[in-house]
């Protein structure tokens, strides 16, 4: 099991998760969204997590033939001045279900980097720890998946051994 904590202060964000041998597909489908919220299903199933090896978040880049996005219903719904952009922000970024890290806060208001009904996702760092620092980005618009993606630089693990 692991456990991911704010590399500024040592805040504890996370309970055990299990780590996901790869990234669940996504649902875009209407009969998987929540009933009330409409809200699409988080990418990862809560208790655990994936590491997502590309390219994830802000800053975007104009694409070439090596970083076409081809991420399908995982991709970002961009602002419009963003349209045609790809992630070039961090590799192995870790995700994970939004509700294990409750202490995280939205940081203030996000501009173009809102939708209708949550952030997209496409203004980098918009969580920060209880110490203030800005950890982690979630995307949360009814368009896509939710996804918290914990930043690689502003966390780190601990991993206990589970088979004592």
């Amino acid at each position: 099991m692991t456990v991911f904590y704010c590399a500024k202060c040592g805040a504890e964000l996370t309970p055990d998760l299990q780590e996901l041998p790869g990234i669940p597909d996504v649902s875009v489908h209407d009969k998987d969204r929540h009933g009330k919220t409409r809200l699409a299903p988080s990418t990862v199933p809560r208790g655990s997590y994936a590491i997502d090896s590309e390219p994830w978040g802000a800053p975007f880049v104009a694409p070439d033939a090596q970083t076409a996005d081809v991420r399908g219903s995982r991709a970002l719904l961009m602002p419009p001045d963003m349209t045609g952009m790809v992630p070039g922000g961090p590799r192995n970024s870790v995700i994970v279900h939004p509700e294990d890290v409750p202490s995280l806060q939205l940081t203030g208001p996000l501009g173009i980097h809102h939708g209708c009904c949550g952030p997209l996702g496409t203004g980098g760092r918009n969580m920060t720890c209880v110490c203030g620092a800005r950890v982690a980005t979630l995307a949360a618009d009814c368009m896509g998946p939710q996804e918290l993606h914990l930043d690689p630089l502003r966390t780190y693990t601990f991993t206990s051994d589970t088979s004592t």
